[in-house]
């Protein structure tokens, strides 16, 4: 079995007792030319794996914040080809994992096969896509598998015994695992239902646990990082590169990142 540049990372991490932070960006939000200098920010700043989003037109996952940066970086004229042109600009300079983290419409579009061929070549590690049930995976991921990328999937509070099997079988990198129902977004507290579904969650695999949807801030990463092998962070990203203005933004995220990076470690105390 192909040890991916994922899996490397948890393992190092794992072997120094340290949570991950997994990153969101829109790709091509707010402009095109700005995502390689942004995601090397959030590298900077400590972000373990990058979640590399590709902008869509009906992102039914994501919350408000999210969506208008889809809608951003559509109206700069980004397409799947572009994000893809990202990926291999930053592979060029950094070793972290990068995740296209998508739907299934434009995957469909451009083709199982062809994607995973160029995503390969481009620098990818896995795939993420959010409405693609695991259910009927089973296509999608011998496409990716024979590229030798990894496939993530999302549980929920929700998801039945069943739903965890099959993602167990057809998941590997990370579970992603979601904090509570609903679409993306900052939240005040974490949910308490985190812990009992990693716990719970740890009976079908022994995948790497990266929790998400909420989280915002350093004592949030602390008390996701205290439980789960991975924090993962998006909108609070999204919403700063929205609201600060483009000379200050690589510094903010990248202080961002620092901050949540800290706070996961201190997680595990």
């Amino acid at each position: 079995m192909i040890l991916t540049r994922i899996s490397q990372r948890f393992n190092e991490l794992r072997a120094k007792n340290e949570p991950a932070l997994i990153a969101y960006v829109t790709a091509g939000d707010p402009l095109p030319e700005m995502t390689v200098d942004i995601v090397n920010a959030l590298i900077r700043g400590g972000a373990d794996v990058i979640e590399l989003g590709v902008p869509f037109s009906d992102p039914i996952a994501d919350g408000p914040v999210i969506m208008r940066a889809s809608e951003r970086a559509l109206a700069a004229g980004m397409t799947v080809e572009k994000v893809l042109g990202v990926a291999q600009q930053l592979r060029a300079t950094t070793d972290v994992p990068i995740v296209l983290f998508t739907y299934l419409n434009p995957v469909m579009r451009y083709g199982f096969d062809k994607l995973a061929a160029r995503a390969k070549q481009a620098g990818i590690d896995g795939f993420l896509l959010t409405d693609l049930s695991v259910e009927e995976a089973e296509s999608f991921v011998a496409a990716v598998k024979a590229q030798d990328l990894d496939t993530v999937f999302l549980v929920a509070p929700t998801s039945t015994d069943r739903r965890l099997e099959l993602v167990a079988k057809y998941c590997s990198g990370f579970v992603y695992v979601v904090s509570r129902t609903g679409v993306t977004g900052e939240q005040a507290q974490v949910s308490a239902g985190v812990k009992p579904l990693v716990e719970k969650l740890r009976r079908f695999t022994d995948l790497p646990l990266g929790v998400g949807f909420g989280i915002a801030n350093a004592d949030q990463a602390a008390e996701v990082g205290s439980v789960a092998d991975g924090v993962v962070v998006g909108s609070a990203f999204v919403r700063a590169i929205e609201t600060t203005p483009a000379a200050e933004v690589l510094d903010r995220i990248e202080r961002m990142a620092r901050d949540l990076k800290q706070g996961a470690v201190r997680g595990r105390g």
